[in-house]
């Protein structure tokens, strides 16, 4: 017998209509805050039984934060709602015409459903690239790169080949947008900080950082004055950054850029893009892997069906591709839309989505960070509190506030990143060289 056989979704049926949201990220936390005291009865599915604070999965993954600290359950952030109802189940498809969805248990229908499945990493069609790199979207990637890197510490002391130590000291990232530049901030910080304190016996100066961008600057979604500041910051670190570089091919041991450079290394990070977290069923409505939404958030072609967040495209003059996948943006979409929501019970007129820019932000290392506001930009240790404050705030639950901040302020007296374990041993598969030498 499956081993899911014996299970059902198992929700009661009510009078009241039935709106199931899936994604419990930034969009779907949201929406459920804000139908919780509508009059319906609100189901949220997600893969996973926790919140994950996504834009500091970095710091999980170069060992500054322990990962409970930027997660929570998800039913305990919802915990005594009335009509709320939490599964942690996979979607395997949205049947619009039954007006259900198909999981590994069992269907369940709807009323209204709302995607709020949020975006993945996007390799532009390089398997070779897929299978080999480190993604950093989930808090598995973040444990899984985490471990990488400090195994690849504690593999350099124990090899007196140079060329293989330097491969395994050699990290490479690529993209250059906020979570390329937090990631070889954060490494550069480790390196001068704490890593020349934990390895005497390697001359940490061989620990070498390339950050790889296909544009000539960084973070394209801000200011140009901005991606300036940040890659001063960065080189100020000795992080090599290359721009317009385009990274061809990877076999888990070489790099190879469209510029016939090649760099050694068994570390390479992947955050050049995302895509959407499409769900089969609504084929017909999707556009370079988003939903395409009306200013009301509704899927085309659906009165019913509607997408926030990173995997809609709300497309206008100003977004001819739909809003940029951020947090914020999700947030907006997703209020907009519970009042909506309320507005319909309510027989009002509904309200189009205007998104407000109060800003975006990338942190570079300690004291350095930038920060766009609608009309102006900075950077420095100002905008380094800034960014502190506002992620902090952002953090989901009072545990996890304290535990960020805790760690924050001691790792800023004292230099030290207390996170260095390896409580998993992470083991990659065999690169294509060694398949083809083993064929």
């Amino acid at each position: 017998m499956n081993r899911l056989e014996h299970l059902s979704i198992n929700i009661p049926e009510t009078g009241k209509k039935r709106v199931v949201i899936i994604g419990g990220g930034f969009a779907g936390i949201k929406l459920v805050e804000g139908l919780l005291d509508q009059d319906y009865q609100v189901v949220l599915l997600d893969k996973h039984n926790y919140h994950t604070f996504q834009p500091l999965l970095y710091q999980v993954a170069t060992a500054g934060l322990e990962p409970d600290s930027i997660a929570g359950p998800l039913r305990k952030l919802l915990k005594g709602k009335k009509d709320f109802f939490f599964r942690m189940l996979r979607v395997d498809e949205i049947n619009p015409v039954k007006q259900c969805i198909s999981t590994p248990i069992g269907d369940i229908r709807f009323d209204y459903l709302i995607v709020a499945s949020g975006s993945r990493t996007n390799y532009f069609g390089n398997e070779e690239i897929a299978r080999l790199a480190f993604p950093l979207k989930k808090l598995t990637d973040a444990l899984d790169l985490r471990s990488q890197f400090l195994q690849s510490m504690e593999q350099s002391v124990m090899t007196r080949d140079p060329e293989k130590r330097q491969n395994l000291l050699n990290f490479v990232i690529v993209g250059g947008g906020p979570t390329g530049v937090e990631v070889a901030g954060a490494l550069a910080e480790a390196r001068k900080h704490v890593l020349v304190k934990d390895y005497p016996e390697l001359d940490i100066q061989h620990l070498q950082i390339y950050l790889i961008e296909g544009a000539d600057r960084l973070l394209n979604g801000m200011r140009e004055k901005s991606g300036e500041k940040a890659l001063g910051y960065l080189k100020e670190l000795g992080v090599n950054v290359k721009l317009g570089r385009i990274v061809k091919s990877y076999d888990g041991a070489v790099v190879h850029l469209d510029d016939g450079t090649e760099i050694e290394s068994q570390t390479l990070v992947w955050a050049a893009g995302v895509q959407g977290n499409i769900i089969p069923g609504l084929n017909s409505s999707v556009d370079r892997s988003r939903y395409v939404v009306d200013a009301y958030n509704r899927i085309q072609g659906y009165e019913n069906i509607f997408a926030i967040g990173d995997v809609a495209a709300m497309k206008s003059k100003q977004w001819p591709l739909g809003h940029p996948m951020l947090a914020p943006i999700a947030m907006q979409q997703a209020e907009n839309l519970g009042k909506n929501f309320r507005r319909k019970e309510n027989g009002k007129s509904l309200l189009p989505f205007k998104f407000v820019d109060k800003g975006t932000m990338a942190t570079v290392g300690r004291n350095k960070a930038v920060v766009d506001l609608p009309k102006g930009s900075f950077g420095g240790l100002f905008a380094w509190l800034v960014w502190m404050l506002v992620h902090l705030v952002s953090i989901i639950g009072f545990r996890n506030k304290l535990v960020v901040m805790s760690n924050w302020f001691w790792s800023y007296l004292t230099y030290d990143q207390g996170i260095r374990l390896i409580v998993r041993l992470f083991k990659r598969e065999a690169t294509f060289k060694e398949n083809k030498k083993a064929a």
